[in-house]
């Protein structure tokens, strides 16, 4: 079971940090080891050529993973990434993004995962990214 829900998570992000685009995120599943979430992605992310930037779905999946990371270990806002490797598979278009993570192991010190994100009309993911965490102590 996890520690954070999806409205908890989404609550801590609002007062940790209150620079995010969190009206931009709506959570919609928060099981053992997976989140899903969708992103409204705005004219912000766009990059020329009317695709969402390669930083906003590097940031996607850090946002993926650090919810993998709150729903299994609690309220540790200090976890940081330690590597995000991403691979850009197929363009993004403006509109909703879906970002699915699963979090692949867990261990006392660090958290490793892959993160996918997908959009409408598109078949596949069109990024993926395996993202290492470092878990601070309680």
């Amino acid at each position: 079971m996890p520690r954070l829900n999806g409205p908890e998570i989404a609550e801590l992000m609002k007062t940790a940090f209150p620079q995010a685009k969190a009206d931009r995120f709506q959570i919609e599943l928060v099981e053992d080891g997976i989140v899903r979430f969708r992103y409204v992605a705005g004219h912000d992310d766009l990059r020329p050529g009317d695709t969402v930037s390669g930083p906003t779905l590097m940031a996607l999946s850090d946002v993926g993973m650090y919810f993998l990371v709150l729903s299994a270990v609690g309220p540790l806002v200090l976890a940081v990434t330690t590597s995000l490797n991403i691979n850009f598979l197929r363009k993004p278009s403006l509109g909703a993004l879906h970002v699915e993570g699963k979090l692949l192991k867990l261990g006392k010190r660090l958290a490793v995962g892959e993160v996918s994100v997908f959009t409408a009309g598109v078949s596949g993911p069109v990024s993926h990214a395996t993202v290492t965490y470092s878990i601070p102590r309680a």
